[in-house]
C-alpha cells in the first residue's frame, strides 16, 4: 500500500522538484528496511528547482530522479566509494560522463546506492550485495534474501519504489543478475555503447555501465540519454553511429516474425525456473516469433578459466589508473594499497570474506604479458565469433533468451553466495554484447528474469522484443517486504508437520 500510494504521487508530480520530494519519501518509507541507497545528495532538491527555474524545453529524463551505483562519479559533496572505506575520501567534484548526458537530460541525482564492494571482485567468497560502507543490501521481495551483485542497491531501490530508475554496472552479470532476482528490467549495453570515464573500474574489455529501470519504457528512455561517444573513452569512438532510436522500437508487434534461439544449455537452475521458462517462451511463439532450440555450447569452461585471468590482469592495471586520479586525500593510490588498507582495517571490511581475488590481481603480470594477452582472443573468441556470432548466424536467429538466474537465494554470512554464474549472461558479458532482462514471473513470490541477448550494437531489437514481451505477458510481480517467504502461506504451512493422531 505503501509503494502504491509514493508511485502515484510521482504520476501526479508536476514538476521536478515534486517529483524528486516523492521520491525521497518513498526511500524514507522503505530504506530501512533494504539499506538501498548509501547516501542520499543533499543537492537533490537545489538541483529539481533549478530544472524547473529553467523552463526550457523538458529533457527526455524530466521528472526522473536517478540513482547511481557508487562506483559512478557525481558533482557535489558525496564520495564515490565503490562500497569500500578505502574511498571515503574520493569526493572528486566531477560528473563521470554519463552523469553529465543525465542532468543534460534533465534527471535529478538523487544519491548512490550500495553495490557487491569494489563491485564483487574482492573475493570468491562474497555476498552478493555486502560492502564495508552501505553493510547488506536486502531484496524487497523477502527481507532475508539475496539481491545479486554487484548493483544490488540499483535493483533493490527500484524494485522497492525508490526511483524509477536507477544505474547499474556489469563486468559479468551485475547489471543483469541484480536486476533479475529484484523482479525489475536491466540492461547491459554493448561495452563502448555508454562511457566508462570516471567510474571504477574491474576490466576494460567488459566493464560497460547500464539502466535499471521499472520497465521496459524506461529503460530505453534512460539508455537514449546516456548513450553516446566521449572522448575520454576510447571504447566510444563508434557509438554515435550506432545509437538507435530506442524508444521508437518500442513495439507491441515487435516479435512477430523474430527468429530466437532458446539456450537450452542456460537452463537448469530449478524445475519451478525452467517451468517458469517455458510459459515465456509460450508467450514468445504467440506473439509470432519462432523458436529454435540450442542444446550445447562448446569450451564453455575454457571461456571462465580464460576470462578469470584476463580480469585479475585488468582489475590491477585499471584499478591502478583509476586511483591515480582520485583526490590527495585519497591515500589508497594502487591496489596493493587497498589490499593493505583491508588488512590494517580487517574488523569491518574483512570480516565476513577476504581478498584472495585481490591478492590474485596484486600477482599479475601486466597487460603485456603473453599469457594474459592469449586468454582475452580465447575468451573473446569462445564467447562472440564461436559462440553468440555462431548460434545466431547458423540458425538465421535474431536474438536468444534463456532465464537469466534462478529465484534469489539467501543470505549466508557463515558460506557466502551459494549460487554464481553458469547462465547466458557470461557469453554476452565476454563478448561485450547487449543483454537485456525482464521480469518473467516468480517461484514462490521471488522473482525471476527472462534474458535477451544480441549481437553487439542490437540494443533497439532486444528492447523491441522485450517491450513485446512485456506487454503481453504482464507477469510483474510487486514485492513484499517479507521477513521470510518461509514464515508465510503458501509456503509456511507446508514446512509444518502434520497434526499427530492420539
Amino acid at each position: 500500500m505503501v509503494i502504491s500510494i509514493l508511485l502515484a504521487a510521482l504520476a501526479a508530480a508536476s514538476s521536478a522538484e515534486a517529483a524528486t520530494e516523492a521520491a525521497i519519501a518513498r526511500m524514507h518509507a522503505v530504506e530501512a528496511q533494504i539499506h538501498a541507497v548509501i547516501a542520499l545528495d543533499p543537492t537533490a532538491l537545489a538541483q529539481a528547482r533549478a530544472i524547473d527555474r529553467g523552463r526550457r524545453a523538458r529533457g527526455l529524463l524530466y521528472g526522473y530522479a536517478i540513482l547511481l551505483k557508487d562506483n559512478i562519479e557525481a558533482d557535489g559533496p558525496l564520495p564515490t566509494t565503490a562500497g569500500s572505506m578505502a574511498l571515503l575520501d574520493n569526493v572528486t567534484h566531477r560528473d563521470a560522463p554519463l552523469v553529465g548526458r543525465l542532468r543534460a537530460a534533465d534527471a535529478v541525482i538523487l544519491g548512490k546506492t550500495n553495490l557487491s564492494e569494489w563491485a564483487n571482485i574482492r573475493s570468491n567468497a562474497s555476498i552478493s550485495g555486502w560492502s564495508g560502507v552501505g553493510g547488506q543490501t536486502r531484496n524487497p521481495f523477502a527481507l532475508d534474501r539475496n539481491p545479486c551483485g554487484s548493483s544490488a542497491g540499483s535493483a533493490a531501490a527500484v524494485a522497492a519504489g525508490e526511483v524509477e530508475a536507477a544505474i547499474g554496472t556489469e563486468t559479468d552479470g551485475s547489471v543483469t543478475c541484480p536486476a533479475a532476482v529484484n523482479g525489475v528490467v536491466g540492461l547491459k549495453p554493448t561495452v563502448g555503447l555508454v562511457s566508462r570515464a570516471r567510474i571504477v573500474p574491474i576490466s576494460h574489455s567488459q566493464d560497460t555501465a547500464g539502466p535499471i529501470a521499472a520497465d521496459v519504457a524506461t529503460a530505453a528512455r534512460v539508455l537514449s540519454a546516456i548513450a553516446g561517444t566521449d572522448p575520454g573513452d576510447a571504447a566510444t569512438k563508434d557509438a554515435d553511429a550506432h545509437i538507435a532510436d530506442y524508444l521508437g522500437a518500442l513495439k507491441p508487434d515487435a516479435l512477430k516474425g523474430a527468429r530466437i534461439g532458446v539456450l537450452r544449455f542456460a537452463t537448469g537452475w530449478s524445475a519451478a525456473t525452467d517451468k517458469v521458462f517455458e510459459q515465456a517462451l509460450a508467450v514468445l511463439k504467440a506473439q509470432g516469433a519462432t523458436l529454435v532450440d540450442i542444446t550445447a555450447l562448446k569450451d564453455r569452461d575454457k571461456m571462465g578459466e580464460a576470462e578469470t585471468l584476463v580480469l585479475h590482469t585488468e582489475l590491477k592495471a585499471d584499478l591502478n589508473a583509476y586511483l591515480a586520479t582520485t583526490p590527495s586525500t585519497v591515500k589508497t593510490r594502487t591496489l596493493a594499497d587497498v589490499i593493505a588498507f583491508d588488512t590494517a582495517h580487517a574488523d569491518r571490511e574483512l570480516g565476513l570474506f577476504g581478498q584472495e581475488t585481490f591478492v590474485k590481481a596484486e600477482a599479475t603480470k601486466g597487460l603485456n604479458d603473453p599469457a594474459y594477452q592469449a586468454a582475452r582472443a580465447t575468451s573473446l573468441q569462445i564467447a562472440g565469433h564461436d559462440g553468440i556470432d555462431a548460434m545466431l548466424a547458423a540458425n538465421h536467429l535474431d536474438a536468444l533468451v534463456s532465464p537469466t538466474m534462478p529465484p534469489a537465494w539467501k543470505i549466508d554470512a557463515a558460506n557466502g553466495d551459494q549460487i554464481g554464474g553458469g547462465g547466458a549472461g557470461s557469453l554476452a558479458a565476454v563478448a561485450g554484447y547487449p543483454h537485456l532482462t525482464v521480469p518473467m514471473g516468480a517461484v514462490m513470490g521471488l522473482p525471476v528474469g527472462l534474458s535477451i541477448i544480441g549481437p553487439a550494437w542490437s540494443e533497439a531489437r532486444l528492447l523491441g522484443y522485450g517491450y513485446a514481451y512485456e506487454q503481453s505477458a504482464k507477469v510483474k510481480v510487486k514485492p513484499r517486504f517479507l521477513p521470510s517467504i518461509e514464515g508465510v502461506a503458501p509456503v509456511a504451512p507446508l514446512l509444518e508437520p502434520l497434526p499427530r493422531r492420539r
